[in-house]
């Protein structure tokens, strides 16, 4: 009793280990197919062909439509995908930097995924429901993400006291608004951040006593 009691035992084990395995499998797939979306649009177009994004994500064109039956559920997701990995950067480069540097490289980080979301910006201002509910998704992930980088920053002394994060990211989103990609946007906001770092202690500004 004890041995098939112990042979059910491994077999759900490794019955849950394959499931594991083809759930993350499906999910690499998926992130592959949303980011070669993600190039084609942004080289293309959000109208360029579906068949164009399946065959350089390596998929049939079957399994776009399997998971996007419209186009329109193909941009949420690819926008939704950037919106993630966006906020998911905040709680690395936190645990990998000072708070003032982390703040920084996200707000870099932030700048690219502007340019992203100018890419698809035709699309996302069009009205169509599938797009209804991004913008809450991003005021709750990336709004939420700077925030809690600008607390960590101004509670470690690092950046001025009188900073609004919802203001910080219109400001960066305003700097990146020009289309062409010649770097200008990220020596902006590497501007920007700079304003905001409180000066050492030790240091007295023109004009103090």
């Amino acid at each position: 009793m004890n041995g098939k009691l112990k042979d059910e035992s491994d077999l759900l084990a490794s019955r849950d280990r394959t499931d594991r395995r083809v759930r993350a499998d499906a999910q690499r797939n998926l992130d592959t197919l949303l980011e070669t979306a993600k190039a084609v649009f942004a080289t293309s177009g959000v109208d360029a062909p579906v068949r164009e994004i399946a065959e350089k994500a390596g998929v049939g064109i079957g399994t776009v439509y399997r998971h996007f039956p419209q186009r329109a559920d193909l941009i949420a997701a690819v926008f939704r995908h950037e919106i993630d990995a966006c906020a998911e950067a905040a709680s690395i480069l936190a645990a990998k930097y000072r708070p003032g540097d982390a703040l920084a490289k996200w707000m870099q980080r932030y700048a690219v995924f502007i340019a992203t979301k100018r890419g698809l910006a035709p699309a996302l201002h069009s009205g169509n429901p599938a797009f209804g509910n991004l913008r809450a998704h991003f005021e709750q992930r990336v709004g939420t993400a700077l925030h809690e980088l600008l607390e960590s920053a101004v509670a470690a002394g690092e950046v001025r006291n009188d900073i609004d994060s919802d203001e910080l990211l219109h400001a960066v989103a305003s700097l990146c608004m020009p289309a062409q990609d010649d770097g200008r946007a990220q020596r902006m906001v590497a501007l920007l951040v700079d304003g905001l770092r409180r000066p050492p202690q030790d240091v007295r500004l023109t004009g103090d006593a």
